[in-house]
């Protein structure tokens, strides 16, 4: 009896492997780096990775080690410099992992990825890029071979190719020139293949110094009425000195804020949402421009400094904010220090975003129209006064929205290298 509850035991205890390659494998080239999380509460006894095509398996890494460790990442590399027969195409990456309990159970992980031996050419477009801090661009491309991913590098920001509209051929990408990136840093357009192998190839392009934005330096003094609002405001149920509460506000929560921000380019259309020139908010007075640096004043003493990626627009208390162009609403709900918030998709990763409004009109998924009243401007979030905070983001990157506003820049560094949607666009050629 003993014998055969020992035997039920080990049964019923018995588990199997749970395996997670993750980021997801869609390529593979001459040496590519994976990562297999696998958790079994009796421990691994043994990882087997393989590599199926054309009707043949081949031996690519195994650990044969057991261990009582219940959690663990294997890190290995899969590519041609250790399965030589592996040819260019289809394949099937295949991880096995087996538990180290008495019954030895076996699960298997597996993905179709392709097999790159060689390595694609990048061909960029021969115009001219003049490129501004905190400014964008569009360039053309084509890729010949096989890749995975493709688009532009500036510095450590990434922005994704596109398909050309209407199916023609070639490739184009959005991309940014940071505020606060290096000017020399070189921008890249860059094909990758193989889970992270990549070839480059760099664009013509010119950094005119003198015509680069000088963005201001500011000091704002604080007092303790504002301080109390915002706290109170965005740390309701906190404790502690205000002004530490403030502090961690305005740093740890505007990260954390921006980073929701930039998660919402994953939201972007695949075409096209806009075919006009964007809209500036009408009347509104600048107070604040973009990329100002604001050193914080309280009691004489700088307690904080950070930078401002918008511009502040006031006209009246309570104005209508009106959308910049056609677009979707991607988001429409309080983010923090930016109080009430509207997000507009307006396709490839272009995104304009409204804080600080007192009534929010509209709901996610909702499509607005150019100069639609969207809510009320106000003064929710880390606002002393009634405005419109108005910023653009590419691809999660801010941006300054200035040279979007106009329609010659529209035409030179846009219409002019892709077709857009409508024809009031296409009339300032």
């Amino acid at each position: 009896m003993v014998l055969v509850v020992a035997i039920v035991l080990v049964f019923v205890r018995s588990t199997k492997p749970a395996i997670e390659v993750t980021p997801a494998v869609s390529a593979i080239g001459q040496s590519t780096a994976i990562a297999a999380h696998i958790t079994d509460q009796h421990g691994i006894r043994k990882v087997v990775v393989s590599v199926e095509q054309n009707g043949s398996t081949y031996p690519a890494w195994q650990m044969v080690k057991p261990t009582r460790q219940s959690d663990d990442t294997y890190n290995f590399a899969v590519g041609t410099s250790t399965v030589p027969q592996l040819k260019d195409g289809k394949a099937r990456l295949m991880v096995e992992a087996t538990s180290n309990d008495l019954l030895r159970k076996t699960a298997t992980w597996s993905a179709d990825v392709t097999i790159v031996t060689h390595p694609p050419t990048v061909s960029v477009d021969s115009d001219q890029h003049y490129l501004y801090l905190g400014m964008a661009d569009l360039v053309n491309f084509s890729v010949s071979g096989n890749y995975d991913q493709a688009g532009v590098r500036v510095g450590d920001e990434t922005f994704r190719a596109w398909p050309m509209p209407d199916g023609k051929p070639g490739l184009f990408s959005l991309f940014a020139f940071g505020w606060n990136v290096p000017s020399n840093t070189v921008p890249l357009v860059y094909a990758s293949y193989g889970g992270g192998n990549q070839v480059t190839s760099p664009m013509v392009y010119e950094f005119p110094k003198r015509e680069q934005p000088r963005y201001t330096v500011h000091e704002l003094k604080l007092d303790d009425k504002f301080i109390q609002k915002v706290v109170g405001e965005l740390d309701p149920n906190g404790s502690g000195d205000m002004v530490s509460r403030f502090v961690k506000i305005n740093s740890e929560m505007r990260r954390a804020n921006n980073k929701t921000l930039s998660d919402l380019r994953l939201k972007t259309a695949d075409h096209f949402l806009w075919s006009q020139p964007f809209l500036r908010q009408p009347g509104a007075k600048n107070e604040a421009t973009f990329a100002d640096t604001r050193h914080y004043i309280y009691q004489g003493k700088q307690i904080d400094v950070q930078t401002h990626l918008g511009y502040d627009l006031a006209s009246t208390a309570h104005a209508g904010v009106e959308a910049s162009n056609d677009g979707e609403v991607i988001y429409a709900a309080p983010l923090g220090i930016y109080g009430n918030c509207i997000v507009v998709d307006h396709g490839y990763g272009l995104q304009t975003i409204y804080g600080h409004l007192s009534r929010i009109d509209v709901h996610e998924g909702d499509m607005v129209k150019r100069g639609q009243v969207m809510g009320l401007s106000g003064m929710t979030g880390m606002a002393g006064g009634d405005h419109i905070h108005f910023s653009m983001q590419l691809d999660g990157v801010q941006i300054d929205p200035k040279e979007w506003w106009d329609p010659h820049w529209i035409k030179d560094h846009i219409a002019r290298r892709i077709p857009l949607p409508g024809t009031e666009v296409a009339a300032v050629r």
